[in-house]
């Protein structure tokens, strides 16, 4: 054997990869080394058992993850080896039916529909059925995509969903897919169902794969939906060469359709499988560690990982009560800037503020402005920049200046009807406007040309728009005289326009939501808002699985940090545009009295 192929793993690493036959599952903690794993024992079946690299698939959630595997794998045999798919799973589904189309009951020329393509579609179908004001496209292909990932068909969705407008969705999906039909087309979800179907209506065709494709390795795998497992067990079950790696405590996408019972199903449709746990930790330090495992272990329904690092123990976890979101946010600040002037090696890069819901930025930003400290939101629009907000910024504008073309253009944008309605509005109070504070503009601005009926609080996408708009309100509030409050936006926009000119990307804080930070690691990460309402969010209270999930979601955050964590909340929060006391989340009701 050659030992240089296993020389940089740990005991358990090696013996999870040297198990080269048979199922497997390979549960990997955070910063366990599990890509190093994976990408090992494609080595080690190619160098050691002579395993013929056309016979792997690996299949991953990202593009990007496919080719860091790809690149690291090339790297360590010398040169470009042709495995015989690395890739996601839709790409892998994509290949096969250009090849199958015809078994697949596909046109040879099929296009496939991307969200925007998508939701364009129901538009068609919304505007065609006069369903105007009824429900948004995104409400409509969040549950087309739900339904799909079941393998639930417009024929069979009122069996399987039963929620107030589940009727008004069944008949929108029903359309939509003659729709995709007619046009040759299907979306993401369609090319793993097409693939599944392919294979069970043809044996020949998955008789064909089985042969060709011996060995499987499935990244993320507590990220998989039921029609995605499906497809995998279809795949391995002649084989049986099959590892999945994946870490249940970092199971957070249920809203797209994950199945963290998936496990289950694996352990009995793969019976015999064998299990392996990475629980040695490469980032962290071990007071880190033992605060994310006391947070994950009061979950109940996945395997727990105990993770240990020969790391440094580290500093104890801190954390901060502000008395309110601005305090919150200037702590942060002023945190940042001490350690900084303490260690000179520290830059802005090595730091994360994490949040759980997008509204969340805008103080921080405000914050980050006035000191001077330029910032980069990753996976997101800065406040002031997202679409809702500037759509009400442009109404506020002409309020004061009804001829200020760009504002102008804008919110003719937002259709004949609504504009007609807003011009009643601002004839009526053209000439008291001093009389009205910021807010109540905005409210009468609400009511009277229908704004937030544009959005669906049961759209997830819409709820945290309006989520945005909310906490616009508090902005307004702070700022009554509305001069001022448009005063503000444009100086702080202003701010941030001349650092970003001054600043390289690679020179800036980092802020994002709690779910953009899986998969990345910072040395200083601070977790802001863990509150009762925020962290565990208002929406998922009464349910205990989501509960569950949202105290993943935590121990995800958690989980990337190197050398510090921060953790912080406040006793009144003025967010989505009202004042109340706040309770500090239940996640750690019980841990900062022991660290």
């Amino acid at each position: 054997m050659d030992l240089n192929i296993l020389k940089h793993l740990n005991k358990k690493q090696k013996e999870s990869v040297v198990n080269y036959s048979g199922p497997t599952i390979i549960l990997a903690g955070a910063g366990s080394g599990k890509t190093r794993v994976l990408v090992t024992k494609v080595i080690y079946l190619i160098k050691e058992k002579n395993i013929n690299p056309s016979s792997i698939v690996m299949l991953t959630f990202t593009n990007k993850a496919a080719a860091e595997m790809k690149e690291r794998i090339g790297h360590q045999l010398g040169g470009i080896v042709k495995l015989g798919f690395v890739g996601t799973y839709h790409s892998f589904c994509v290949r096969i039916l250009r090849q199958f189309w015809e078994s697949a009951g596909l046109d040879k020329n099929f296009i496939i529909y991307d969200d925007s393509d998508q939701k364009t579609l129901i538009k068609q179908i919304i505007s065609e059925k006069k369903l105007f004001g009824k429900k948004t496209p995104g409400y409509f292909s969040y549950y087309i995509s739900l339904a799909k990932n079941q393998i639930i068909t417009p024929e069979n969705f009122l069996e399987n969903f039963k929620f107030h407008q589940s009727a008004l969705v069944a008949d929108v999906y029903f359309h939509y897919q003659k729709k995709m039909d007619t046009n040759h087309g299907v979306d993401f979800d369609d090319l793993l169902i097409k693939i599944v179907q392919l294979f069970q209506k043809h044996k020949q065709v998955l008789g064909y794969f089985q042969n060709k494709f011996q060995y499987f390795l499935v990244d993320e795998f507590q990220d998989t939906n039921f029609v995605q497992y499906l497809l995998t067990k279809l795949l391995a079950e002649k084989s049986k060469n099959i590892t999945v790696v994946g870490d249940f405590s970092q199971s957070i996408y249920s809203w797209r359709g994950a199945d963290i019972t998936n496990l289950k199903k694996f352990e009995k449709d793969f019976n015999g499988s064998k299990t392996f746990y990475l629980e040695e930790n490469y980032r962290s330090t071990q007071k880190i560690l033992d605060f994310a495992f006391n947070i994950i272990s009061k979950n109940n329904t996945h395997p727990i990982l105990h993770l240990f690092t020969n790391n440094k123990p580290g500093e104890d976890v801190v954390f901060y009560q502000a008395g309110n979101e601005q305090e919150e946010a200037i702590y942060v600040a002023e945190e940042i800037v001490r350690l900084i002037s303490i260690n000179n090696t520290i830059e802005l890069p090595n730091f994360v503020i994490l949040y759980r819901t997008n509204a969340q930025s805008r103080v921080l930003e405000e914050v980050l402005l006035r000191y001077g400290m330029p910032y980069v939101l990753v996976g997101g629009t800065r406040f002031y920049e997202r679409k809702e907000i500037k759509n009400i910024l442009a109404y506020l504008k002409l309020l004061i200046n009804p001829n200020e073309s760009v504002s102008l253009e804008r919110i003719k944008k937002l259709g004949k009807t609504r504009f007609a309605k807003f011009k009643v509005v601002y004839d009526e109070i053209k000439d008291k406007l001093e009389s009205f504070q910021t807010d109540e503009l905005m409210e009468k601005v609400f009511e009277s040309v229908g704004y937030l009926k544009m959005f669906d609080s049961e759209d997830p996408d819409d709820f945290s728009r309006l989520e945005n708009i909310k906490e616009l309100k508090s902005v307004a509030v702070s700022f009554p005289k509305l001069m001022d409050f448009l005063e503000q936006v444009a100086l702080v926009e202003s701010e941030y326009s001349q650092h970003e000119k001054e600043t390289k990307d690679n020179r800036r804080l980092v802020l994002m939501t709690l779910h953009q930070a899986k998969g990345l690691e910072f040395d200083h990460v601070f977790i802001v808002g863990v509150e009762e309402g925020l962290l565990p969010h208002s929406r998922s209270l009464e349910d205990q699985f989501q509960l569950e999930e949202e105290r993943r979601l935590f121990y995800v955050g958690i989980t990337r940090a190197k050398k510090a964590l921060y953790i912080t909340n406040t006793r009144k929060r003025f967010i989505f545009g009202s004042q109340g006391y706040s309770t500090p989340s239940r996640f750690i009701a019980d841990e900062q009295t022991d660290y």
